[in-house]
């Protein structure tokens, strides 16, 4: 399945399957999360706060990479359905007295069940056609959630969310925080990683590539479409809970439509249909979006005509760019380069 190290060899299936199969894979995975976990104690509270969100919007991608990456179908309302989990998560919370522990896994529930019918019309919808219901979603949920339900959501005014409370201690910070999101993040990367290789990821994959030859397989293609729209909108409504209850308010403005859109150009920039891709691509762009805070000003001063606007148009026009080179150049994302980049290692020194 995998090229592999001189003297390195498989003597199960078991083995050839798992994700991590040699020593060192197990040391680097245990260095590595030594190392993110220590991360808090040596950065600034701004990157606290980075890396948090880059956490939760690692989850959403993950979700959306499912039904985008695996699946095929193009979804472009992403955030609508992390609006509904944060909607679902503080409502029950801050109305009905629920604790956050039984209204975080509700959030996804009642997430992915939306998405789910909102999925319906992949049956009969293809491409462009999808996107555009996709995108349809993106508008009717918002609306939904600030004229009929403004009497739970608190419409315009967004609705206040009690912090994360976990044995007594209080998640108020973005340092007690990380502690909460990063393990999530990481459960959640590890169920998408298996879904990939289960059943229902090939079949996902399948209906990608070609639906009919799919169908004529027998696979059910209408179950599996509907089936990829509720786990991306699972992990949305997870990510969508975790967020409020990290910046302790629900706003619309976190899940506007152009925040679909950076969702999915992430995807494209770290690699669809790969699960290191949504992590690639979430760190790629936030970065950069940090790298461009720092250089706004620089560039203000050179141009001082600019300087008033020009924090809030580099950024779109920087993504954009990056997006666009992207799919010219490398349409396969960060992830390609990474495999590109293991290939080599372990055939180094020999070129076969």
């Amino acid at each position: 399945m995998y090229d592999l190290p001189c003297g390195v060899f498989n003597e199960s299936y078991q083995k050839d399957m798992a994700v991590f199969r040699t020593s060192t894979h197990w040391g680097l995975l245990a260095a590595f999360i030594l190392m993110l976990f220590l991360l808090p104690l040596m950065l600034a509270d701004h990157w606290i706060v980075t890396i948090n969100f880059i956490g939760i919007t690692v989850i959403a991608i993950l979700g959306l990479n499912i039904v985008t990456g695996y699946c095929g179908q193009i979804n472009v309302g992403q955030a609508a359905f992390m609006a509904v989990g944060a909607y679902t998560s503080a409502i029950l919370t801050q109305k009905y007295g629920f604790s956050f522990w039984v209204a975080f896994p509700l959030a996804g529930l009642v997430a992915g069940f939306v998405g789910m019918l909102f999925g319906l019309p992949s049956l009969r919808l293809k491409g462009f056609y999808i996107a555009m219901s996709s995108m349809a979603a993106q508008f009717i949920l918002l609306w939904v959630i600030l004229r009929p339900l403004a009497d739970l959501s608190g419409g315009d005014l967004g609705l206040e969310v009690s912090y994360i409370s976990l044995f007594g201690v209080m998640f108020n910070t973005n340092f007690k925080s990380f502690y909460i999101i990063i393990p999530v993040a990481l459960v959640m990367l590890f169920f998408a990683k298996n879904i990939s290789r289960m059943r229902v990821g090939r079949a996902f994959v399948a209906i990608r590539d070609n639906d009919l030859a799919a169908e004529v397989m027998g696979i059910n293609i209408f179950r599996y479409k509907l089936l990829a729209f509720a786990i991306s909108s699972a992990y949305a409504g997870i990510a969508g809970s975790l967020l409020v209850h990290t910046v302790g308010r629900a706003s619309l403005d976190y899940f506007g439509f152009m925040e679909s859109v950076w969702l999915l150009g992430m995807l494209i920039v770290g690699g669809m249909g790969t699960t290191m891709g949504p992590i690639f691509g979430t760190v790629f762009i936030k970065v950069l979006d940090e790298l461009i805070f720092y250089l706004a000003p620089v560039v203000g001063s050179v141009f001082p005509s600019l300087s008033i606007k020009l924090s809030t148009s580099l950024q779109p026009i920087f993504f954009s760019l990056i997006v666009m080179l992207f799919l010219i150049y490398e349409p396969r994302g960060w992830a390609h380069r990474w495999e590109i980049f293991k290939n080599y290692y372990r055939l180094h020194p020999f070129s076969y």
